[in-house]
């Protein structure tokens, strides 16, 4: 969580959120990843920029089942760090794929938001597949359907893998 930019008191480290395990006395805390991003700490602890990965895996969270939540569900994430990384090339990256993945009538849309490891931030939306955006059923009647969090690495987050924030940037994603 520390590395990731994530202070101490943040609702997705509460136990409303996150499934902690039982661990004796004074051992480190331990708990069922909440999402993939960590593997984003992994791999530039691990590597020398550049970096350009996809990371699929199971998460946990403690949700109330229904139709689109799960106490387990699948979540990829992607991450690019290299010199000279801009949110123009994360923008058409995300655009190229959502048009790759749903087909090439989709419209995307960025809107902003918060997340303690990237800024600026955005949730990116892509234009109903079902409906072509009029509204219907599936996109609660607005003609867009949310798919992911995403923005540009935080430069904090760099400190914590000892890489250059002033030389480097990159943009991260999670599915």
């Amino acid at each position: 969580f520390e590395a990731l930019n994530i202070p101490e008191h943040h609702p997705a480290r509460d136990t409303m959120d996150t499934f902690y395990l039982d661990t004796p006395p004074g051992a480190a805390q331990r708990l069922l990843r909440t999402h993939t991003s960590p593997m984003q700490i992994h791999t530039m602890e691990k590597q020398p920029a550049p970096v350009r990965i996809i990371v699929p895996g199971k998460v946990y969270r403690r949700d109330n089942p229904d139709a689109t939540h799960s106490y387990m569900f699948h979540q990829v994430e992607g991450l690019a760090v290299d010199t000279d990384i801009t949110f123009c090339e994360f923008k058409g990256t995300i655009e190229y794929f959502i048009r790759e993945f749903f087909g090439p009538k989709v419209k995307t849309r960025l809107r902003p938001s918060y997340f303690p490891f990237t800024e600026p931030s955005v949730e990116i939306d892509a234009s109903c597949f079902v409906c072509g955006g009029s509204g219907c059923r599936l996109c609660k009647s607005s003609g867009w359907i949310e798919l992911f969090g995403a923005g540009m690495v935080d430069p904090a987050v760099y400190g914590f893998v000892n890489y250059d924030a002033k030389r480097l940037s990159g943009y991260a994603f999670g599915l």
